[in-house]
C-alpha cells in the first residue's frame, strides 16, 4: 500500500456517531461462581450484549512491507443487510527503517547473514526473529493507539484486534506458514484482546492457510445479480470469484504484484514504488523475457495454491535477467522497460486466471484493491486482457482498496470471537471449515 489518504483520516471526522455501552456488570468479580453453558455465554455477559455489538481493530502488513494498515469497524449483523460493515477510521504508517531492513531480511532464508547488527543486536536468525516478533509488536501497538486517539474511541469500546502479523516463511507444501508477531505485547500495550495465527489451524486440516480473505469478500461483496471478481493487488495477487448461483467461491494467489515492482523500483530509483505506473509506461515491455519469466512454475500450477517471497523475489529477478542476457545478448533494454515487463507479468498472469471464470455473455465486473489498484498503468493493462469485463476498484462497491485486507482480518477476528469459520475449503484445499486464530486477552 502507498499510503493513501482517505476520508477517514482527515482531521473532521472524529466520527462522534460512535455510541457504545462502555459499562462493565458489576457482578464480572464473579464469573467463576456462574455456570454458563459455554465460553461464549460467558463472554456474552461482559461488556457486550453479543458480538455485532464491539468495535473492531484490523491490522495488516503485507507481502510489499510498504508499511502497517489499521482500520477501526463496526459489522451490523445478520440483521442489518443495508450497512453489513462501517469503516469509522483509518491509519497507515511506514515500519521504522531498522525493522523494515531485518523484516525484509528475514523473509529471505538465511537472509539476515546480510545484516551488520550494532552493539546489542542479535547475531543469529533465531535471535533476530525474536527481536523482530518484540518490535513489531510495540510498532503495531503504536499505530493502534494512534488510530483509536485520531478518532476519538474509548479502548473499552473496541472488543478485539484482528493482527495477521508478517509472513517471513510460508511452506504450504511443507505444511506450515510462519508468521512473526507477539500478540501478548500489543494486548498489554493496548488493553485490547488480540486474534492472531490466522492460518495454522486452516494448514492443520489440510490447507494451504492461504487466501483467507475470500471468506471476507463473500460475506461483504456477493451478489446474486453477477460474477464478481476480486483482484487484491499487494505484494503477491490473488483472486476471488464470487459466482451468482450456489458454487463454492473460488480463490487462490496468481503470481507476483508489487513484490518485484516495488523492489525494481527502489533498485534503480530514489523512490520506494512506481506512482501511478508511470515508469513503467515510459518503457517498453520485452516480449522475450517476459515468456520466458512466466515459465515459472508457480503460473501453471493449479489451484488451490498460494506463494510469496519464498518463489519470487529480487534474486530470483536478477538471475532470470542474468540467463536472458546469456541466452539473448543481442537484445537491448533498459531498467524502465523491465518494470513495464513486470507490470505486464502482473496484469497477464492475473487476467489469465480471471478469463478461465468470466462468462463473455454474462455482465462481469473485476474489483481491484491492495496498493497495486492505484498504479493507473497496471490497471489499464489489466483492462486490456479483460476485454470482457468493467475492471475498477472496490471504491464503487464503498469500501476504499487501500483499507480491505486490513477490514478483512477485523472481519476474521469476529468470526473467531463468535466461533465461526473463517476459512473457505474450496478456496484453501482444507478438509473442512474450522474456526482460525489464537485469542490472547487482554
Amino acid at each position: 500500500m502507498t499510503n493513501p489518504t482517505s476520508i477517514a483520516d482527515t482531521n473532521d471526522n472524529t466520527h462522534s456517531t460512535i455510541n457504545v455501552d462502555h459499562t462493565l456488570d458489576n457482578g464480572l468479580e464473579h464469573i467463576d461462581d456462574l455456570n454458563y453453558a459455554t465460553l461464549t455465554d460467558a463472554l456474552e455477559q461482559t461488556v457486550f450484549e453479543n458480538f455485532d455489538d464491539g468495535l473492531y481493530v484490523g491490522m495488516m502488513s503485507g507481502t510489499s512491507l510498504d508499511g502497517m494498515d489499521a482500520v477501526l469497524c463496526q459489522f451490523g449483523g445478520e440483521e442489518n443487510t443495508q450497512q453489513p460493515m462501517r469503516l469509522l477510521a483509518t491509519r497507515s504508517q511506514d515500519f521504522p527503517p531498522r525493522l523494515r531492513e531485518v523484516l525484509l531480511a528475514l523473509c529471505q532464508p538465511n537472509g539476515v547473514q546480510e545484516l551488520a547488527p550494532t552493539v546489542g543486536e542479535p547475531n543469529s536468525e533465531l535471535d533476530w526473529f525474536g527481536w523482530a516478533s518484540k518490535e513489531y509488536a510495540e510498532f503495531a501497538s503504536e499505530v493502534v493507539n494512534n488510530l483509536l486517539q485520531q478518532s476519538n474511541t474509548d479502548v473499552e469500546s473496541v472488543l478485539a484486534i484482528g493482527c495477521h502479523g508478517q509472513t517471513v516463511r510460508h511452506r504450504p507444501q511443507m505444511g506450515f506458514s510462519l508468521q512473526l508477531l507477539d500478540a501478548n505485547i500489543i494486548a498489554e500495550r493496548t488493553g485490547i484482546s488480540v486474534v492472531s495465527d490466522f492460518r495454522r489451524r486452516d494448514m492443520a486440516v489440510g490447507g494451504q492457510g492461504a487466501p483467507l480473505v475470500p471468506a471476507f469478500h463473500q460475506a461483504l461483496f456477493a451478489t446474486p445479480d453477477s460474477t464478481r471478481v476480486l483482484l487484491n493487488l499487494g505484494g503477491i495477487a490473488n483472486i476471488t470469484v464470487l459466482p451468482t448461483d450456489e458454487s463454492p467461491v473460488i480463490g487462490y494467489d496468481t503470481g507476483p504484484a508489487n513484490l518485484l515492482l516495488d523492489a525494481w523500483t527502489a533498485l534503480h530509483t530514489d523512490k520506494g514504488y512506481d506512482a501511478g505506473g508511470a515508469w513503467a509506461q515510459s518503457g517498453q515491455v520485452v516480449e522475450p523475457l517476459l515468456n520466458q519469466i512466466i515459465e515459472h512454475p508457480f503460473f501453471a500450477r493449479t489451484y488451490p495454491k498460494s506463494t510469496g517471497r519464498e518463489d519470487f523475489n529480487l534474486a530470483w529477478l536478477q538471475s532470470e535477467l542474468q540467463k536472458f542476457d546469456q541466452a539473448s545478448a543481442h537484445i537491448r533494454y533498459s531498467s524502465a522497460d523491465v518494470q513495464a515487463t513486470l507490470t505486464e507479468l502482473t496484469a497477464m498472469s492475473a487476467s489469465m486466471q480471471i478469463n478461465m471464470f468470466i462468462d463473455a455473455k454474462e455482465n462481469s465486473s473485476v474489483y481491484v484493491c491492495g496498493g497495486g489498484a492505484l498504479n493507473d498503468y497496471l490497471m489499464t493493462r489489466l483492462q486490456a486482457h479483460l476485454p470482457h469485463c468493467n475492471v475498477e476498484t472496490t471504491a464503487s462497491l464503498g469500501l476504499n482498496p487501500a483499507w480491505v485486507e486490513a477490514v478483512a482480518f477485523a472481519w476474521l477476528a469476529r468470526q473467531t470471537l463468535m466461533g465461526e469459520t473463517g476459512n473457505l475449503p474450496a478456496v484453501t484445499g482444507a478438509s473442512k471449515g474450522v474456526v482460525l486464530g489464537q485469542v490472547c486477552f487482554a
